[in-house]
C-alpha cells in the first residue's frame, strides 16, 4: 500500500501542524475529515460487521458540521460529538493492537495494510489529543480531590466503595430481568461487553512494558491471569467467545460495532487514555483497583442473569470464573502496586489514585444509565411509532414550528447507527423503511408511519422497498413538549 505523497507533503507545512497543534478549529476539522474519510471507515451496507476487523464506519460526511476543539461537559457525554469521538478513538487506539480476520485474509490484505499504515497511523496521532480533551475533559471540572489522604485512608475509601458495590443490586441487570424481550435485551449488553472482552487486557498491557521495579511483575501476573498463563483455552477472551457463541452470536473483534453505545466505548477507551500517556499511570492504577474489586459482584449477577434468561444452553464460564479471580486481583492490585507506589513515591501521588477510582467510577454511573435509557427505548418502539402522526398532526396545523428535512433513499441504503443531541420526528411519506435500534430490535415503518427519534439514542435503518423511500424529518427538540 503505498503512502499518500499528499500527506506527506502537508506534513512538512509547518504552519499547517502549527495550527493543528494550536487547536485552530478549521484546521482540526480538516485533519479530523482526512482521517475519517479513510475508506474503512466509510458506510456500509451491512449491520453486522463480517470477519473484517478494520471496517469500522463513522459517518465521516457529518463532522464538517461538529467542532471538536470545544471540550464537552459531563452532561453533553451523550452528544452526537462524543459518539463519533470515541469511534475515532477506539480506532485510533487499537492501531496499536493485532487485529485478523479468521478466514480469507488475502481478500482483505488491503484492508489490513491501510488500517495499519503510516497515513492512518500519523492522522490519528494528529487529532488522538484533541478528542481525548472533547470527550474526557469534563472529568477534571467534575471530580475534586481534596484532603490530606494517606495510604490507610485510601484503603478505607476504597473498601467502603466495595462493599457498597457489593450490596447493590445491578440496576442494568434489573433492566434485562424486566424486560418484555429478555433475550434481545441481555443480548445487547454482551455486544457492549464484547467491544472491550474481545481483546481483553489489551489496554493493560501498555503498562507491562519499560523497567519500573516489582510492581511491573505484579501488574504481569495480572495480565498473566487473564491470557490463561498462555493457554488459549482458558485465557479469558477465549471464555467470552464461548459465551457468545452460546448465545449465538459472532465471536469477531467488533462484528457488532454499529451497536456500541457511547458510553460502552467511554469505558474502554478511558483505559487507554490513562494507559497510552504514561504521565496518567497512577490514575490508571487507581481505576484498575477500582474495577478489578468491584467486577465479582458484577459478574455474578451477570452470570446469575444469562442463566435465567438463556436456561441451561449458556456458557457462563468467563463470569463465573471473574467472580472469584478478581476478589484476588482487586486485593493484588491495591497490595502489589497501589501500597508499594505510595511507598516509593510518596503521598504525591495519591490524588491521581484516587482520581482514577473516581473518573472510572463516575463513567462507570454514566454508562449504566445510557445502557438503561437505550434499552427502554428498544423496549418501547412501539409506543413512539403511536405518537408519530399526532405530532406531524401538530406541526402541520402549524401549532409546532420546526425544521423540515426530506430524504429520498434507494433500496438497501443503510443509515449507520447515529445519535441526535435533541428530539426529532421521522415520518415516512412513501416506500418501506426498517428503523433499528439495537441488535435485533427492528420496527419496520410503512407510508404515512413514523417514530419519535428521542436524543442521545442510538439507531439507525435502512430501506427495504423497491422503489425509493421518500421520508421526512423534523427537528422537534423536545417531543413532550411538543404534545402539551
Amino acid at each position: 500500500m503505498k503512502e499518500s505523497t499528499v500527506l506527506k507533503e502537508e506534513l512538512k507545512d509547518q504552519a499547517w501542524l502549527a495550527q493543528v497543534f494550536q487547536r485552530d478549529p478549521a484546521a482540526v476539522k480538516q485533519c479530523i475529515q482526512r482521517y475519517a474519510d479513510n475508506p474503512l471507515f466509510a458506510g456500509t451496507e451491512e449491520w453486522v460487521m463480517h470477519d473484517n476487523p478494520y471496517r469500522r464506519p463513522i459517518r465521516s460526511h457529518v463532522l464538517q458540521y461538529i467542532d471538536f476543539t470545544e471540550p464537552l461537559a459531563m452532561g453533553e457525554a451523550l452528544h452526537y460529538s462524543a459518539l463519533s469521538a470515541h469511534r475515532m478513538l477506539l480506532n485510533i487506539y487499537e492501531s496499536d493492537l493485532v487485529f485478523f480476520p479468521e478466514k480469507d485474509f488475502e481478500s482483505k490484505k488491503a484492508d489490513f495494510l491501510l488500517f495499519y499504515s503510516n497515513e492512518t497511523k500519523i492522522l490519528g496521532e494528529l487529532v488522538r489529543p484533541i478528542l481525548e480533551e472533547h470527550v474526557f475533559s469534563f472529568l477534571d471540572k467534575e471530580i475534586e480531590i481534596s484532603g490530606a489522604w494517606t495510604v490507610d485512608s485510601l484503603r478505607s475509601y476504597l473498601d467502603g466503595l466495595v462493599k457498597e458495590h457489593n450490596k447493590s443490586e445491578i440496576a442494568s441487570i434489573k433492566a434485562i430481568l424486566s424486560s418484555p424481550k429478555r433475550e434481545q435485551s441481555a443480548i445487547a449488553l454482551l455486544i457492549q461487553f464484547a467491544m472491550d472482552f474481545l481483546s481483553e487486557a489489551s489496554a493493560i498491557a501498555r503498562n507491562a512494558v519499560g523497567k519500573y521495579g516489582p510492581m511491573l511483575s505484579e501488574l504481569f501476573k495480572v495480565i498473566l491471569d487473564e491470557y490463561g498463563y498462555g493457554v488459549h483455552q482458558t485465557k479469558h477472551s477465549t471464555l467470552f467467545e464461548q459465551t457468545l457463541e452460546s448465545c449465538g452470536l459472532q465471536t469477531q473483534p467488533h462484528a457488532y460495532y454499529q451497536y456500541y453505545l457511547t458510553t460502552s466505548m467511554a469505558l474502554s477507551n478511558y483505559f487507554h487514555y490513562v494507559s497510552r500517556d504514561h504521565s496518567k499511570f497512577f490514575r490508571f492504577v487507581g481505576a484498575l483497583a477500582y474495577t478489578e474489586a468491584t467486577f465479582s459482584h458484577t459478574c455474578k449477577q451477570i452470570s446469575q442473569m444469562l442463566r435465567q434468561v438463556f436456561g441451561a444452553q449458556v456458557n457462563t464460564h468467563y463470569f463465573d470464573e471473574h467472580v472469584h479471580i478478581d476478589l484476588h486481583h482487586g486485593r493484588m492490585v491495591f497490595e502489589k502496586l497501589v501500597v508499594p507506589a505510595l511507598a516509593r513515591f510518596g503521598n504525591s501521588i495519591i490524588g491521581d489514585i484516587a482520581r482514577g477510582i473516581e473518573e472510572f467510577r463516575l463513567l462507570s454511573e454514566i454508562a449504566e444509565k445510557d445502557f438503561i435509557e437505550q434499552l427502554d427505548w428498544c423496549n418501547r418502539g412501539e409506543e413512539y411509532k403511536e405518537l408519530a402522526q399526532p405530532l406531524q398532526e401538530r406541526i402541520l396545523s402549524g401549532a409546532v414550528q420546526c425544521r423540515k428535512g426530506t430524504y429520498v433513499e434507494p433500496l438497501g441504503e443503510l443509515s449507520v447507527t447515529h445519535t441526535h443531541d435533541n428530539d426529532e420526528l421521522c415520518m415516512v411519506e412513501s416506500g418501506v423503511m426498517d428503523f433499528v435500534t439495537g441488535h435485533n430490535f427492528v420496527m419496520p415503518l410503512h407510508p404515512g408511519e413514523g417514530t419519535v427519534l428521542l436524543h442521545n439514542r442510538l439507531h439507525g435503518a435502512i430501506i427495504t422497498s423497491k422503489e425509493d423511500c421518500v421520508y421526512h424529518i423534523y427537528s422537534i427538540d423536545d417531543y413532550k413538549k411538543c404534545l402539551s
